[in-house]
């Protein structure tokens, strides 16, 4: 199953300690959840260029629901009861949308728009530390160019092997 492939090594990059040291990130559940759609979001694009193959829509499917049933039994064991994981997942449908929306677009974006963005959805420890951001914009137009480099074959795979430099 390529699809648990990907999504495990989209995790890993996604607990990377850079985040939470370099990038001073605050380690939370919320924090963690926007670099996992972060991160997804580029690899959707990707594949969404070959929307034309069957096999590419299909693991679109496949991850997205892969995806929010792992964030679904996470929440789960932290002991979130029924009522709260349905409104929690609605309105992390509703950010990982958002998130995916503004991705689609991201290369033509401004600093000062994904400056914006990533202080939007990821929450540092210390307020408004804008050399943090910056790094993160840094890490992120790199990523992106990563994953559009990689061929739809590596991608539909789950060979993802990016390495911040």
């Amino acid at each position: 199953m390529h699809e648990e492939t990907l999504y495990n090594k989209i995790l890993l990059l996604s607990r990377n300690k850079l985040f939470y040291t370099k990038f001073d990130l605050t380690d939370s559940f919320q924090n963690r959840i926007n670099l996992i759609f972060i991160h997804i979001s580029f690899i959707f694009i990707k594949i969404k260029q070959n929307n034309h193959i069957k096999s590419s829509r299909t693991f679109y499917q496949k991850m997205f629901d892969l995806i929010f049933i792992k964030i679904e039994l996470n929440m789960r064991e932290i002991g979130y009861g029924d009522i709260a994981v349905n409104k929690n997942m609605k309105f992390l449908v509703k950010v990982f949308y958002s998130i995916l929306l503004y991705c689609e677009n991201y290369q033509k974006k401004t600093l000062s728009s994904k400056n914006e963005f990533f202080s939007k959805h990821l929450k540092c420890n210390l307020q408004k530390n804008v050399t943090n951001i910056v790094g993160l914009i840094e890490y992120f137009d790199k990523y992106r160019a990563f994953c559009f480099d990689l061929s739809s074959d590596s991608v539909l795979s789950g060979d993802l092997n990016f390495i911040y430099k």
